[in-house]
C-alpha cells in the first residue's frame, strides 16, 4: 500500500497515487466545490391585525388560508359602548354650536320687543313729566304752588329722562351680539366638542378592522363570541412583499455580496425557479469555532444573507420551506 502525505497548507490528506487521492478526497470532503448555490429556508414577516379597543368578537370575516385584497373586512368587535359615546359626543357638539350661534345673534326678537316697549313707555312718561314741570314752574312764579311741589316735579322729570336714556342703551345692547371674549370662549367649547366627536368616532372605527394591504390570511387567533383584549391580534396576515429567504454563505463569499445582487431561488415542487434580490448581508458570523481560526476551520464560518422574491412570486413560497439559492 502506498504511503499518504499530510498537506499542512490545505489540511487534507494527499495520496501517493491518483486513484487513492480521489478516494480520500471523496471520503474526507476536503475538496472545495466551486458553486454559487447555498441552502436556506423561507421566512415570513407577519402582520398581526388587532384593535386598540377590547371587546367581544361578533364577526370574523375571513378564514385561515384565504387570500384577501386591501380594504377587505377582517373582523368586527361589539361596539355598544362606543356607539353610545359617539352619540353623546355628537349631541354635546350640537349644543355647543347652538350656544355659539345664539351668542352671535344677540337677544331673541321677543326680548328686544319687550325692551323697545319699555322704552316707549319711558319716553311717554318723560314727555308728560316735562310738561308738568313747565306748568309747575309757571305756577310757582305766580305764587300758586309751594317750593316743595316744584322740587317734586323737577325730580320726576329728571328721573323719567334718565329712564329713557337707560332703556335706549338696553335696546342697543340687546340688538348686539355677545362680547368677543364670550364668543371666543364658546368657540373653544365647540372645538373641544368636535375633538370629542372625532375621538369617539375613532374608537368606534377601531371595532371593525380591515386589511391595510392584500395578502394571505395565515391564521386566525380567536373564534366568534370570545373576548378580545385591547391590542390582542385577531388575524395574522402575510402580505406577498413580506416573504423572504434566508440562506448562509461561507466567509470566503460574504465579502463579495452586496444588497441588490440578483439571485435564483429553487424549491422542491415549484414549477420554476423564482427570481429574487439580496436585501441584507449580516455583519457577524452565525457560528464561530473556538479561539483560533485555522485554514481548516475558517470554512465553518457562515454569514446569514436575506433575499426577497418579487411580490408576484412571494405567494409561491411558504414560511419554513427549504430552498436553494443561486447567486447571479
Amino acid at each position: 500500500m502506498r504511503q499518504a502525505l499530510w498537506n499542512s497548507r490545505t489540511g487534507c490528506l494527499v495520496a501517493a497515487s491518483a486513484a487513492v487521492a480521489a478516494a480520500v478526497v471523496a471520503l474526507s470532503g476536503c475538496a472545495k466545490q466551486d458553486t454559487n448555490t447555498y441552502q436556506g429556508y423561507v421566512e415570513g414577516e407577519f402582520v398581526y391585525v388587532a384593535s386598540s379597543v377590547g371587546g367581544r368578537l361578533d364577526h370574523l370575516g375571513v378564514q385561515r388560508g384565504q387570500t384577501v385584497s386591501a380594504g377587505a373586512p377582517l373582523f368586527v368587535l361589539e361596539s355598544v359602548d362606543e356607539t353610545a359615546a359617539r352619540q353623546q359626543a355628537a349631541a354635546q357638539l350640537q349644543s355647543a354650536e347652538a350656544q355659539l350661534a345664539d351668542l352671535n345673534l344677540g337677544k331673541r326678537v321677543p326680548e328686544v320687543d319687550a325692551v323697545r316697549a319699555q322704552l316707549a313707555q319711558a319716553v311717554a312718561a318723560d314727555k308728560l313729566s316735562a310738561i308738568q314741570l313747565m306748568r309747575d314752574e309757571a305756577q310757582f312764579r305766580a305764587g300758586g304752588i309751594p317750593q316743595a311741589q316744584l322740587d317734586s316735579s323737577r325730580s320726576t322729570a329728571q328721573t323719567n329722562a334718565q329712564r329713557v336714556r337707560e332703556l335706549t342703551n338696553q335696546l342697543r345692547i340687546a340688538q348686539l351680539p355677545a362680547r368677543n371674549d364670550q364668543i371666543r370662549a364658546q368657540a373653544a367649547q365647540v372645538e373641544a366638542a368636535r375633538a370629542a366627536v372625532a375621538q369617539a368616532q375613532w374608537k368606534l372605527d377601531q371595532k371593525a378592522q380591515k386589511a391595510s394591504q392584500g395578502g394571505l390570511v395565515f391564521d386566525t387567533l380567536y373564534r366568534e363570541g370570545e373576548w378580545v383584549g385591547a391590542g390582542s391580534p385577531v388575524v395574522r396576515m402575510l402580505p406577498p412583499a413580506n416573504v423572504k429567504v434566508r440562506f448562509f454563505v461561507p466567509q470566503g463569499v460574504v465579502g463579495a455580496l452586496k444588497p441588490g445582487q440578483a439571485a435564483r431561488i429553487h424549491c422542491d415542487g415549484c414549477a420554476a425557479d423564482v427570481n429574487g434580490t439580496v436585501t441584507y448581508v449580516a455583519n457577524e458570523a452565525e457560528y464561530t469555532p473556538p479561539v483560533i481560526y485555522s485554514n481548516t476551520t475558517r470554512d465553518k464560518l457562515v454569514f446569514m444573507v436575506e433575499a426577497r422574491p418579487t411580490a408576484a412570486d412571494g405567494p409561491k413560497l411558504r414560511p419554513g420551506q427549504p430552498v436553494e439559492v443561486t447567486l447571479q
